[in-house]
């Protein structure tokens, strides 16, 4: 039997906690450092998906002077869900990615690309200069893809 109430809340932690050695038994487990930045600013955090996606839907949605209830019924999305993708709380499907992006005029490339070019901006924020992977300063002779690769 539960030893909580029906209606108590509970939190479960995503990631385990680092576990700490008995006392005694060597030094304290410590918490892994973020990475830095040149001038030794904690540096920025590379963007989920969802917030990159959310982002460039949004932005074109604003740049046409859209609301999100036109651009959801356009979608046949609910104006909440789509809200919610655009601030990226939710991991949308393929299918509901692509009935938003149609909604606004948009080709799963055009897509692609634009949130290609956020992340390359995000890439040379966060080294502080300009990275071979995000244009300009390459080093190795073009690739094959033309600008366009997938990895999973």
């Amino acid at each position: 039997m539960s030893m909580h109430a029906p209606n108590e809340r509970r939190v479960v932690p995503l990631r385990p906690r680092p576990q700490t050695p008995p006392s005694g038994a060597g030094e304290p487990a410590r918490a892994p450092q973020r990475p830095t930045g040149p001038q030794g600013a904690p540096a920025p955090r590379e963007p989920l998906w969802r917030d990159v996606v959310g982002d460039v839907l949004r932005r074109e949605r604003l740049g046409q002077g859209r609301t999100l209830k036109d651009v959801a019924d356009a979608a046949r999305i609910s104006m909440p869900y789509l809200s919610e993708l655009e601030r990226g709380r939710k991991e949308a499907s393929s299918e509901v990615i692509a009935a938003a992006a149609g909604a606004l005029g948009l080709g799963l490339a055009d897509l692609l690309s634009l949130a290609q070019d956020d992340l390359a901006r995000h890439a040379r924020n966060r080294m502080g200069r300009v990275s071979p992977l995000a244009g300009g300063g390459r080093t190795s002779p073009p690739a094959r893809h033309d600008g366009l690769c997938l990895a999973a």
